[in-house]
Formats: C-alpha cells, sequence, structure tokens
C-alpha cells in the first residue's frame, strides 16, 4: 500500500505473509509500555535476586505509548500523532510550529486507531479501524477543522484496504473492497470528503494491483498452479501476460510502484540471483536495472523522493540493517541525521516540497525518539519520545547472533540477557545458564530483527535469557533460505529451533532443563509442535493464536485468501487431496496430542479471521479428554493477537505468574491486572499461581465486559 513516496518498505497492500506476528512486542506499536505506576504486589523475597534490578511493573511495557508515529501534513503546516484519550488511542493534531497547540480529531472508544495517515488535501487524516479484531477493516476520514469522521466503505462484513493515494488527486483515495465478491477486492476511487465512490477497476481473479500515481491501473498480479505469480499489463480490452514470476522467487519478487512520471516502475527481483536487488525498469524502452543489492539479504524496502517519486535510497537487514545509498544527497543527510541520536535512523514522513522530514531514532533498549528535521540546514528539533517511562530504566541491550544449522544454514538471532548479568557485554552470562524463552515469530513468511522490544525486556528484567530466531522459511534472508522452509513446518523448520536450544545451552547461555517455547501465530504452532513433538526438550509452553491442526486451519481461511491459496500448496501442503491432507495431519500437533507432559498456557482471540477459535478450542478438548492440564485464555473482543492493552496486560500478567511456576524466575504477582479486561479462562484457571483468585474478584458486568460481548 503505497501512502507516501517516502515510505520504507513500499508496496502494493498484496498479502504475501498471511499469518502474521500475533503482536507479541507489546500493545501497540511493539514498542514496549507507557507510564509507570506503583506496583501492586511484590514477589516473594525468595524469587527476588540481590544481583537483579529492580522488578518493573509490567504495565510500564504494555499500556499505551504517550505519545506516537507522528506524520507532518503534506504541505509541512501541521503534525499529527497517536496519543492516548480516555484509554484509547487516537490522532492528535498540531500546528507544526506549537505542538502545545494539539487538538484531537478522532474519538474511537473501543480498540484505539494503529493505522493512521494523511489526506494530500492537508485537510484529512485517514484511519482504519476493525471491530474487535475481525479484520473488516472500514476506511474512515476526520476532518482536522470540523472534528467530523466520515465512513468511507459503510459495509459489514467487508474488508476493505487502501489500495493507492497520490498528491495528483488531493480529494480521492483509491480503496479495495470486497462487497460484490468476497474473494476479490476491486478498486474504488473515493471521495474524501462526501465518500461518493466510483467503480475503477472490477476484479474476479487477482490477487492485486499496480496502481501509477495517475490512478491508472497499470498491472494485475496472481498467484498461478504452481505457486508462481503472473503479472499482467492492463490494455485496452483488459490485461495481457506480461511477466512469470517462478514459485522459488514468488515471496522475493513484486512491483512496488511507479515513479511521479508513470514511466518507471519499481520492483523488488531475485530471479537469477539469491538476494532479492531493487530494479528500476523504464516501461518506456522496456530496460531494466538493477540500482541497489545486498549480498547478503533482500532489499526490504525503499525511500522515494516525493517531488518525483524516484528511488533514494534502500534498505537491507541481515543482522542490523544496512543502506544502500542511490541519491549522493540523502547520503548526506543521514551523516547528519548521525549527529543527532544514537540508534538506527527512520524517515518516517517528508513533507511534498521535501523541506521538512519526521525522523525516528530507534534503540535496542530505550525509547523511541522522534525529531523534525529541516533539509535545508540539516538541523533536527527534537519533538517527544514514545515511552518516557523506559527513561532511566535498566534495561538490557538485543544481541544479534549467527547460529549455525545442522545442515549449515546460518540461523540469524537475537539474543537478550537477564538484565546485570551481563555487565561486560559478553553474550554469556557471569553467574552461568540460566533459565530462557524461545521466542518464536509468526509468519512464518516474516523475520525477527534488531531493536527494542518490550516482551524481550519484560522477560530479561523477570531473570530470563530471550532468544528469537530466524529459522528457515523466514524472510528477507535470500530465496534459498526462505525456500528451504517449504513443507517444512514441525520437519526442518523446528529443527532449526532446536539447533538454537541447543547452541545456547552448549554455550552455557540456558539452563538445559528451563526452556520455555513461546509464540504466536506460526509461533504459537512451533510451541504447540515443540510440547507434541519433541516433549522432553522445553520444560513448559506459551502458544498465542496458534494451529493445531493445518488442515483445518486452511479449510477455515477468510475467503479474501482465496487467490493465494496455490501459495500455501506450494510452501506448506496441499489441503485439497488425500494424500496432501495425510502429509499434514502428520504435521499437526493435534494428532499428538497424547505426546504432550509439559505445562501448557494458551491464548487465543475470539473474533481471529486467520486462525479461528476453534483451533484452540479443539487442542483444549483432546488435552481434556485425555486429562492433560492446560490453562485456556480467551479475549471476546479481540482477534489475531491481542490489540487492547488491558488485554495484552492481563495476558502476561498470567503469562509472567505461568512462566515463574515453570521456570523459577521472578514475577509480579497477577493482583487486579485482570479487572479493566474482558480475559475469560474457560479451562485451567487453578494450573497457574493467583489466576482463579484474580478472577474470583474480577468485577462483573463491566464496560470491557460489554464492549467484548457485542
Amino acid at each position: 500500500m503505497h501512502l507516501t513516496k517516502s515510505t520504507l518498505g513500499a508496496g502494493l497492500g498484496l498479502t504475501t505473509c498471511l499469518l502474521v506476528s500475533a503482536g507479541l512486542s507489546t500493545a501497540a506499536f511493539g514498542q514496549g509500555g507507557g507510564q509507570p505506576t506503583t506496583s501492586k504486589a511484590q514477589p516473594k523475597a525468595a524469587e527476588v535476586a540481590t544481583a537483579q534490578p529492580p522488578l518493573i511493573p509490567r504495565d510500564t511495557f504494555f499500556s499505551n505509548p504517550d505519545r506516537a508515529s507522528p506524520l507532518l501534513s503534506p504541505d509541512g503546516k501541521h503534525i499529527a500523532w497517536l496519543a492516548e484519550h480516555e484509554g484509547y488511542l487516537n490522532v492528535f493534531v498540531a500546528p507544526g510550529a506549537d505542538l502545545t497547540q494539539a487538538k484531537r480529531v478522532t474519538n474511537d472508544t473501543r480498540r484505539g486507531i494503529r493505522q493512521y495517515f494523511w489526506a494530500q488535501d492537508n485537510e484529512h487524516i485517514i484511519y482504519l479501524q476493525d471491530e474487535g479484531g475481525n479484520e473488516n477493516w472500514r476506511v474512515y476520514a476526520a476532518s482536522i477543522k470540523t472534528g467530523e469522521t466520515r465512513d468511507l466503505t459503510p459495509f459489514d462484513g467487508v474488508a476493505a484496504r487502501v489500495e493507492a493515494v497520490s498528491d495528483d488527486h488531493p480529494e480521492h483515495i483509491l480503496v479495495g473492497l470486497n462487497n460484490r465478491n468476497p474473494q476479490f477486492h476491486d478498486v474504488h476511487k473515493v471521495n474524501i470528503k462526501t465518500g461518493a465512490s466510483e467503480l475503477l477497476q472490477e476484479n474476479n481473479q487477482y490477487a492485486g494491483f499496480v496502481i501509477d500515481e495517475d490512478y491508472n491501473v497499470r498491472y494485475a498480479l496472481s498467484f498461478n498452479q504452481s505457486g508462481g505469480m503472473d503479472m499482467f499489463q492492463k490494455v485496452k480490452d483488459g490485461f495481457e501476460p506480461y511477466e512469470t514470476i517462478p514459485m522459488e522467487d514468488a515471496a522475493s519478487t513484486r512491483p512496488l510502484g511507479f515513479d511521479d512520471s508513470g514511466r518507471y516502475l519499481y520492483m523488488l527481483d531475485s530471479r537469477d540471483r539469491d538476494t532479492a536487488a531493487l530494479v528500476e525498469i523504464d516501461t518506456g524502452e522496456g530496460s531494466w536495472s538493477v540500482i541497489a543489492q545486498d549480498e547478503k539479504a533482500d532489499i526490504a524496502g525503499i525511500v522515494t523522493d516525493p517531488k518525483t517519486g524516484r528511488a533514494e535510497a534502500a534498505a537491507a537487514v541481515y543482522d542490523v540493517r544496512r543502506w544502500h545509498f542511490i541519491d549522493d544527497g540523502l547520503k548526506a543527510d543521514f551523516a547528519a541525521l548521525k549527529q543527532v541520536a544514537e540508534g538506527e535512523i527512520n524517515i518516517l514522513n517528508r513533507t511534498n516540497d521535501d523541506t521538512k522530514w519526521v525522523v525516528a531514532f530507534t534503540t535496542d533498549s530505550g525509547p523511541v525518539e522522534y525529531y523534525l528535521y529541516d533539509r535545508g540546514s540539516k538541523s533536527a528539533t527534537f519533538l517527544f519520545m514514545n515511552r518516557t517511562a523506559l527513561q532511566g530504566l535498566q534495561l538490557a541491550a538485543m544481541h544479534p547472533v549467527i547460529i549455525p544449522a545442522r545442515d549449515g544454514l546460518e540461523l540469524v538471532s537475537y539474543l537478550t540477557l537477564p538484565t546485570g548479568t551481563n555487565p561486560d557485554g559478553d553474550i554469556i552470562p557471569n553467574a552461568g545458564p540460566v533459565p530462557m524463552v524461545l521466542l518464536v515469530h509468526g509468519g512464518p513468511w516474516a523475520r525477527d530483527s534488531w531493536g527494542y522490544n518490550g516482551l524481550h525486556q519484560l522477560l530479561a528484567n523477570r531473570g530470563y535469557a530471550v532468544l528469537s530466531v530466524n529459522f528457515r522459511g523466514s524472510t528477507g534472508l535470500g530465496k534459498k533460505f526462505l525456500n528451504a522452509g517449504n513443507k517444512e513446518w514441525a520437519g526442518k523448520m523446528h529443527d532449526d529451533l532446536l539447533d538454537a536450544v541447543n547452541w545456547a545451552v552448549d554455550r552455557k547461555i540456558a539452563q538445559k532443563d528451563k526452556v520455555a517455547i513461546m509464540g504466536g501465530s506460526y509461533g504459537g504452532y512451533a510451541t504447540l509442535v515443540g510440547l507434541t513433538f519433541t516433549p522432553d526438550v522445553f520444560a513448559c509452553g506459551v502458544d498465542i493464536v496458534g494451529p493445531s491442526n493445518i488442515v483445518t486451519l486452511l479449510n477455515t481461511i477468510p475467503p479474501y485468501w482465496a487467490p493465494v491459496v496455490q501459495l500455501f500448496k506450494q510452501r506448506v501442503g496441499d489441503h485439497t487431496t488425500e494424500e496432501g491432507r495425510a502429509f499434514l495431519e502428520a504435521r499437526s500437533p493435534l494428532s499428538r496430542v497424547d505426546q504432550i507432559k509439559k505445562p501448557l498456557l494458551i491464548g487465543q482471540g475470539a473474533n481471529d479471521p486467520r486462525v479461528k477459535q476453534s483451533e484452540s478450542d479443539q487442542i483444549v478438548k483432546a488435552m481434556q479428554e485425555k486429562k492433560i492440564p492446560v490453562t485456556y485464555v480467551l479475549f471476546p473482543d479481540e482477534g489475531h493477537g491481542f490489540a487492547r492493552p488491558e488485554n495484552n496486560l492481563a495476558f502476561f500478567a498470567i503469562t509472567e505468574a505461568f512462566l515463574a511456576e515453570h521456570l523459577g524466575g521472578r514475577f509480579q504477582p497477577i493482583g487486579d491486572d485482570l479487572a479493566p479486561s474482558t480475559v475469560q479462562v474457560p479451562a485451567g484457571a487453578d494450573q497457574v499461581d493467583g489466576l482463579q483468585a484474580a478472577l474470583n474478584t474480577k468485577p462483573q458486568g463491566s464496560e470491557a465486559e460489554k464492549a467484548g460481548a457485542k
């Protein structure tokens, strides 16, 4: 979805990473918590090691940020950001020169706004919101002058998506709607002031489109029977074949968008190479040229000139981000910005005349700092931090480590050690092996990266090492590494996780009998695999919205995933044939429930459209039938992961107590942290210290409960 010309990773809105991470890095934006509060209860004296730092209240990591995601209006006269109002994130707008004059322009009172951007008319904020995590997104336009909010996509049961935004059409945006056919998104041109909608492109077969700045549909894409992608060029009477992208390249080769002239098309392309390069295509002459590449990693996104749309820089992430500059002027700007603050530089947006930027500096152990950058003077003015409560806290460093897999593949991983255990900066704890949590990312076609992670910090503060592993099948590390994961769910992908655990044990980082496995979405599946396929390796597991049966998972995918079902057949297995179903059943934790002998905690959102509640229900039922203990935590107002801070706080309060019991780390007792949430515990409340007592004192019929029931 090409929202601004300077967006890193701008793309089509075409979903190729379908089972994405379940939001494990806490609340909104994966950036930890907000203001601290007094701990409601302290850990038992026996749980406090004198060498460890003070216990940080968990709401420091899981509450809403103070302010986040600042964006300048296209003309630079105003600046917007997200901040809390009555417990929910909303959009505030201030004159660019005076942040103290900020006014709230949205009024979300259910889930908080997490996705927004400026309309090109400089008068409206566009944001997306769903209902209870069901991912039936609606697109809204809020006037910064009147505060009036208009629903631009007033359709029930429809998953709207923004397809394009252009300064050539400041009063219109392009929106994809599957209201005519649930499987396919038609493209509509929508007036943001009136809500009037015009059908621009009917769609009966394509997964997505490439659209230029003048709102011309130029190309269409669809997955073919082999799992590859066919690219079609728009002609007068429809579309004709343009390119065929083989299956092995389909996840790392895709168009990104056009420059302003509509002549130059940018693509990521891994064909005839291992890592995806940035390619510029002159559609007038038909010539192709590689303008940025990295030997170790795929190009992960680009920065483009807001005036011309031409590519100026590209980023690749192996262990840490590396920039490849195409424009010398931008290179000079980055050199100037490096003198402003520590951390990775992220350009959040730029004014249309390119005189002012909003820049974020991110580190692994502190809040995000936002600055307003003046390109003419190359000077920066501090705006604010996202979480002032993190200032001055003793947080832990995240160490990039390369772990060899048994067949020689390099597993790019990230290790965080318990706070205070490695003052010399070594990756070996001074006091010897410690309990460890293996934190598995979702996707699986996604990846872990270096930077601040609220869950890493919480667990490190509690006395655990935390290891996140980019197992084969993870993206961004070249197509050989990605395709090594094809049809390896519960196979070599799990072997990589085991190799990482053995690496940590062999180096005396982790205690062999005190390793937990935890993750969301695919990471939740990996947790269930860990406890069923390798029941002696892990001391316990925490599964968040993880599928328990791959066949039932694929049989219940949302209808608008139909265009990409061939991708699943090639990369996971074919659920439509008898042989394929037998293979997938054999790789499903549900088929091996009787092997579970270690404690399991399951978290699920009732409205999850990707991994339905039935995935958790069925494994809980199977365990109960075999009299195997399990704790099942359900949120009626959540989907694929937990968006509401109250629910995040509740779930990780339970998780803390669960891990402490089975790994021996510190924990902040649950206390009354369940009270504001909609948490339900259908099974196993008595299996977690303090959980039943907290449920007994939880108010019934609260506003949160009512919201969850709707």
